[in-house]
């Protein structure tokens, strides 16, 4: 559709994708979970000889079973206007909690976690849901400076509970993961 394009909004309970124009040809909202069609063939098949996509309808089928997996609602497809289409994906910030406590506990003895200070927690907990982190980020996420940042990030690397990865201090592609052998 001219003068439209696609847009992705994130809140805290659920990313919205709105897409403009029809569902194409034979697809509905009833039947696209086990409808193919490709808006352009000859494109859908040179990124399926290259390997980047198995089959056409994968990523309907994908967001599905992802869903799924986490213990999250269906997505839900919408033709909000007529001529586009909305597809939002609900979230459980309590059930992503919890999973983030499991997977914590799984690695961490309880009585270390009690020991850490709400900011440390806050990157231990980060870093359960994500591979790395950086001072950078660690700013990011307490609107303090880098001194602040370091000393948290310093801590926790003391108490053995994640490491520094760098070739020295001032690499700026230096980063920080949970231990693997806690």
């Amino acid at each position: 559709m001219i003068g439209d394009h696609i847009r992705v909004s994130l809140y805290d309970d659920r990313l919205e994708i709105f897409s403009p124009g029809h569902l194409p040809n034979i697809v509905t909202l009833d039947n696209m979970l086990n409808t193919r069609y490709s808006r352009n063939p000859r494109i859908a098949r040179v990124l399926s000889e290259f390997g980047w996509v198995k089959e056409l309808n994968e990523g309907v089928k994908r967001i599905y079973d992802e869903m799924q997996m986490f213990f999250l609602k269906e997505p839900t497809y919408t033709e909000p206007n007529g001529n586009s289409v909305l597809l939002v994906l609900e979230n459980s910030i309590t059930s992503r909690q919890l999973r983030t406590n499991d997977k914590l506990s799984s690695i961490f003895r309880q009585e270390i976690l009690e020991s850490l200070n709400e900011f440390e927690t806050t990157i231990i907990q980060y870093l359960a849901n994500n591979k790395s982190i950086t001072i950078k980020k660690v700013k990011e996420m307490f609107g303090k400076g880098d001194t602040f940042s370091r000393k948290q990030l310093k801590h926790l690397q003391e108490l053995s509970l994640i490491e520094w990865h760098g070739s020295n201090k001032s690499d700026p592609t230096q980063y920080y993961s949970l231990r693997k052998d806690v």
